[in-house]
């Protein structure tokens, strides 16, 4: 009995040890993981890869070390252990859409295209929803100058992944090449305000500028499309949602007689929220048009209209607005933390036309 009760406790000694060696061995590993993460943020690709290779030596089977271990070797720009890395994962249920992009870097990298394309087609079908794969296989359909694919490529990634910035983006450059403001001012600034400071946000406000002013370069357009939208009134029909936009955009032309500035901006923008939630904003409800509405009823329209545009129309004016109205900016500025855009799902418009004009 002794001698019984004695094995049983030395086989539990023996689980907990074994339990304990096991929960150490993935504590080492997670950290070691940690560490090379650090590696890979300062650049030192070298130490990642080895200390990666550690963790790999205490969990062989740990995806997450392999797929950190493939993108640090694709940084370091050993592309064939990258992919030789990688690509065993894409088979596996635990691949990620992280994985799948690291992947399609790694292909496009070694010029396998048509491995790529298959690869963000499969991952599509894998992840709908994705807005970066969907970011990811327009930007390589752009280069294979596949045009129409890859805009329809990042239209898709708005729908489905309204929140995600980067198709907005690559949608706007792509809308700028082809000379169509309307969709420059849409999206351009729903961008600003998902992605509000980074270099691409500059880069974006100055477009968005320049597309209020290729809007009202030819009055005719304008004029063309409230004429539809009358006759449509009269047969209760409504235009699609870009006629919409230019119609309403029209009636406001005389603001803008003088040239296109913020002051002006706001008055432009004022009026046609007034006038779109007079009869568009029925059949076209957006998120981007209630916020704007939102602000101008709690009095922070100017300083969002600042905030959008002052700084790439003209600093020193803008430092000077900020300057004289620092509780009212700093005011918006709290807001917009507090309560940033946020697209909704089911509010997707777009006319699908691609053709280059210029």
């Amino acid at each position: 009995m002794n001698m019984r009760a004695s094995l049983l406790k030395a086989g539990l000694f023996t689980a907990i040890l074994f339990s304990c060696i096991i929960t150490a061995s993935a504590q080492d590993a997670k950290e070691l993981y940690s560490t090379a993460t650090g590696f890979i943020r300062d650049g030192d690709y070298a130490n990642a890869i080895l200390v990666l290779n550690q963790a790999l030596q205490q969990e062989p089977d740990n995806i997450d070390v392999k797929k950190q271990l493939g993108f640090a070797y694709y940084l370091q720009g050993d592309m064939n252990k990258a992919k030789s890395t990688v690509e065993p994962l894409l088979n596996k249920k635990e691949a990620d859409e992280q994985t799948f992009q690291i992947a399609g870097n790694i292909y496009q990298s070694r010029q396998e295209w048509k491995t790529a394309q298959k690869l963000y087609e499969k991952a599509l079908r894998r992840f709908p929803e994705s807005g970066e794969l969907y970011n990811d296989n327009g930007q390589l359909l752009m280069f294979l100058k596949i045009f129409e694919g890859g805009m329809g490529s990042y239209l898709k990634g708005i729908e489905k992944a309204p929140n995600y910035s980067g198709n907005y983006y690559s949608a706007v450059k792509a809308y700028a090449y082809m000379n169509n403001p309307v969709w420059i001012i849409i999206y351009g600034e729903i961008f600003v305000n998902l992605e509000s400071y980074t270099a691409r946000t500059a880069e974006v406000r100055t477009l968005l500028l320049d597309a209020y002013k290729t809007l009202y370069n030819d009055p005719s357009l304008l004029n063309k499309a409230i004429e539809q939208e009358n006759e449509q009134k009269g047969k209760k029909k409504m235009a699609d949602f870009a006629a919409a936009f230019k119609a309403s955009m029209g009636k406001q032309i005389s603001v803008v007689m003088a040239g296109i500035d913020p002051e002006t901006l706001i008055m432009l923008r004022t009026r046609f929220l007034l006038d779109w939630y007079s009869y568009a904003g029925e059949h076209y409800p957006y998120a981007l048009f209630d916020y704007q509405r939102t602000l101008l009823k709690q009095g922070m329209f100017e300083a969002y209209n600042q905030w959008m545009f002052g700084p790439v129309a003209n600093q020193p004016a803008y430092r000077a607005w900020t300057t004289m109205h620092k509780t009212e900016y700093d005011t918006f500025l709290q807001y917009q933390r507090n309560h940033p855009l946020r697209l909704r799902q089911d509010e997707y418009y777009n006319d699908n036309k691609f053709t280059l004009v210029r």
